[in-house]
């Protein structure tokens, strides 16, 4: 399968960075491998948003993994999404379920789940998980290696 990447409008041009999330384009390619299960791992240890009511910053350790069908998911629209939101304020569980639907709706996978790992807001850190149902049989889907938060340990 040849991998078509004329109508991507990110890679390999100058893409200035987004203001919001909603503005921001997630791009796929084909899967030059629909026929196989495995899983696909984006990790994202430096993630940042805004409290949507004090407008401070939010840190969290995103891990998303995919079960691709026919689309991949484009990494250079995927960083450019994910950093869209330094300016955006929402809550941590509307940002990181949010995240996972959007790549839903752009790749239509398999299988996905999204960990958010996120720092302490008021002295609470809060992790939120999502995933779209159980992985299908055969998928190897490792722990997504996120110790939980232990302060000064």
């Amino acid at each position: 399968m040849s991998t078509d990447t004329s109508n991507l409008t990110q890679l390999g041009r100058h893409a200035p960075q987004v203001q919001s999330p909603e503005q921001a384009i997630l791009e796929r390619v084909p899967n030059p491998h629909p026929d196989s299960l495995y899983l696909a791992r984006f990790t994202a240890p430096e993630f940042t948003s805004l409290c949507p009511v004090t407008g401070q910053p939010d840190f969290a350790h995103l891990v998303i993994d995919y079960a691709p069908q026919d689309w991949l998911i484009e990494s250079k629209s995927l960083k450019l999404y994910l950093t869209a939101f330094r300016n955006h304020g929402a809550f941590h569980e509307d940002c990181t379920v949010g995240i996972g639907k959007k790549i839903v709706e752009a790749a239509a996978p398999r299988w996905l789940r999204i960990a958010g790992y996120w720092y302490p807001r008021g002295g609470i850190p809060i992790d939120v998980f999502w995933q779209t149902g159980a992985a299908p049989e055969g998928l190897w889907a490792p722990d997504p290696g996120v110790a939980a938060y232990r302060g000064r340990g």
